[in-house]
């Protein structure tokens, strides 16, 4: 058989596995929606998890937009963006995704906060560059970010989110709702204790190649630990004692600096 021929079946296959996964796991869809729409909404998930980086950046642009101005506004001040910029790009050239463009923005909010969403697009509020020390601390946080970019993570959270409200059709179809989506997993919506983990691992050792002391992030964390009412953002994460102790475990062993 040959390749092209063998793709011509095993790619609907696929779409037909997921669908199946859709139908078991809501048993109620299943009732309601023809077995032809679950197998294009398979499909659509299938893409999502597969977008190319040059998706991924779009995706990241149009949720910018959606972000910028409805959900909060930029901090103006040119020294601070090109500090925090070059900071951020330092690391992104040396973390494990430097091939797409990275865009750090600040945020006028005085809560501490930072979060990514996709495709290189990560924002830090105000109130989180007045607590850090220096400027090894920002660029653990900016690492942190980077980590949640390079993994993949909030392309990660849409697909399931996706499959759990049942809109997949909005991988290939409404491109609003998908944006919309991704505008409420960022702002409203923590990720996984996991997908935190991973953030720190790729963070640490994104710090180590950049030439930043890896011991800035837990540094950092032990500061915003120790204040009298620690940011509520540190809620969402999991327990600050559990990733200092990851993070030491981390930077102990003989691969940290890898």
């Amino acid at each position: 058989m040959s390749s092209r021929r063998r793709r011509n079946w095993y790619y609907p296959l696929i779409s037909l596995s997921v669908a199946l996964g859709i139908s078991v796991g809501t048993p109620q869809i299943a009732l309601a929606v023809p077995w032809f729409e679950l197998l294009i909404r398979g499909a659509q998930i299938v893409q999502l998890s597969n977008i190319s980086d040059e998706q991924e950046v779009q995706l990241g642009r149009q949720m910018d937009r959606q972000l910028v101005g409805r959900e909060f506004q930029l901090y103006r001040n040119a020294r601070v963006n090109r500090y925090v910029n070059r900071v951020g790009q330092r690391l992104a050239k040396n973390s494990t995704r430097p091939n797409i463009p990275y865009t750090f923005q600040v945020v006028r909010d005085n809560r501490i906060n930072a979060f990514a969403t996709t495709g290189g697009y990560i924002y830090v509020t105000a109130g989180l560059l007045n607590a850090t020390d220096n400027e090894a601390q920002l660029a653990a946080v900016l690492a942190h970010e980077i980590g949640h970019i390079a993994a993949r993570h909030t392309i990660k959270q849409m697909r399931e989110a996706a499959i759990a409200q049942g809109i997949a059709s909005a991988a290939g179809i409404d491109n609003e709702a998908l944006v919309q989506l991704g505008v409420d997993l960022a702002i409203h919506r923590p990720r996984s204790r996991e997908a935190e983990y991973e953030a720190d691992r790729l963070g640490v050792e994104t710090l180590a190649r950049a030439g930043y002391p890896q011991v800035a992030m837990i540094d950092f964390l032990e500061k915003l630990r120790n204040q009298p009412s620690p940011p509520a953002f540190l809620s969402t994460h999991p327990a600050t004692e559990d990733r200092i102790a990851r993070l030491r475990e981390l930077i102990d062993s003989p691969q940290a600096g890898s």
